[in-house]
This record gives C-alpha cells, structure tokens and sequence, in this order.
C-alpha cells in the first residue's frame, strides 16, 4: 500500500513567457519550518525579483496546504501552482515560482497558465518517488549464485528493491520487499536455491521507491 508520493531531489527549472523569467524551485520538505528555510534563501538569492510564490502540502493526508500569490492578483498564482501539485497527488513538498517582470502584462488568464505551466515543466524534470511499508532482508548468497539471483529479479513478478550489497566471503544483498508479497518471494527464493541461502528479516522500514 502506497503512503504518499512526493520527489525525491530539488529541481530547478526556468521558463520565459512574454519577456517574463518564472524560475521555479521544487523541494522535498517534511515541515513547515523546512519551507520557511528554503523560501527565506530564495529571496535573499533572488532579492531583485518582483514576485516570489509559494504554494506547500504537507502531511500523509496532505491536509496541511499554504500557498501565497505575494504581490500578483489574488488566485493567479499560489492557487494554480498548488493546484498542480494536488492534481499529481503530491505531498510533503513546496514550489517557489520566482517572477521577474519582462514589462508585458498577462492578465489574470495569462497568469494562471504561467504559474500553473512553470510547475507543470518543472516536475516533468523530477523524480516522483512512492513511500510505502516494506521488510527489509538480508539475503546471504555464494558467488556463484550471483547470476541467478540477478536474473530472479529481474523476472520475479513481485516488487523487490535492492538497497544495497556488500561483498565479503560472501555476497550480502540488502532487500526491500512489500509486507504482503515477503513470504512468497522468500519461498520463491529458497525453492531456487534448494534452501542453500542465509535469509534475515531486518524488520518493517518506511522506504521511498522511484516511481
């Protein structure tokens, strides 16, 4: 079961409408302290800069949502930009659209699209992640059972992640698994290599997987 879906890394992206710069930043934030931090950063950066909006969602149950137009008219811009981020299902993260005026006016029309267009390019750049429960296990394999272990998952049908793999006298895979699907795939594990692996479960994680 999916928790939420956030991204995983800043963007930055930037467009021009009509000799207006809109630059967009896109963060991953877990409180409303984080948003605060990054938006008192882009207005130092950006200090010459006529508009500086804002929208945020936080929360599982994205309930905690803020946006401000700062200076444009009222529902040009926080509004759609924070529309864009409930229309893609997004949480725990904030977009600043930084606005500086090229001298050509928009209109209201015209700047609803800008803002709503400058989120939309910019999360075309991002890497949407999901965050859901998982166990986590440390799977112990020979060498030699390196190439088949690979192949098992690239062909298993159920959803497991490698986080990581160690290499000693042994192979060590550290893997992430869906709650529901653990015991099926340990079987499906233990059946191909006739019981000769060291199988732990770690314990249940909160992980974040590329979309």
């Amino acid at each position: 079961m999916v928790n939420y879906y956030s991204i995983q890394d800043p963007i930055i992206h930037e467009i021009d409408i009509k000799k207006s710069r809109f630059i967009t930043y896109l963060f991953p934030i877990r409180s409303e302290e984080e948003f605060q931090e990054h938006l008192a950063a882009i207005r130092k950066e950006h200090y010459k800069a006529t508009h500086h909006c804002q929208a945020f969602i936080l929360g599982e149950d994205s309930m905690t949502q803020r946006m401000s137009d700062d200076g444009e008219p009222a529902g040009t811009a926080g509004v759609p930009m924070l529309e864009v981020l409930k229309q893609e299902n997004l949480t725990f993260m904030m977009a600043i659209v930084v606005r500086y005026f090229g001298g050509i006016k928009l209109g209201s029309g015209g700047l609803i699209r800008a803002y709503s267009n400058a989120v939309s390019e910019a999360l075309k750049e991002a890497q949407i992640i999901k965050n859901i429960d998982q166990m986590m296990v440390a799977l112990e394999l020979r060498y030699d059972q390196m190439d088949s272990f690979t192949y098992f998952l690239s062909q298993t049908k159920h959803p497991v992640t490698l986080h990581d793999t160690q290499y000693t006298d042994s192979v060590t895979f550290t893997l992430a698994i869906n709650l529901e699907a653990t015991e099926e795939v340990h079987k499906e594990v233990t059946n191909r290599f006739s019981g000769q692996i060291e199988w732990i479960e770690l314990g249940q994680e909160t992980v974040d997987i590329p979309v």
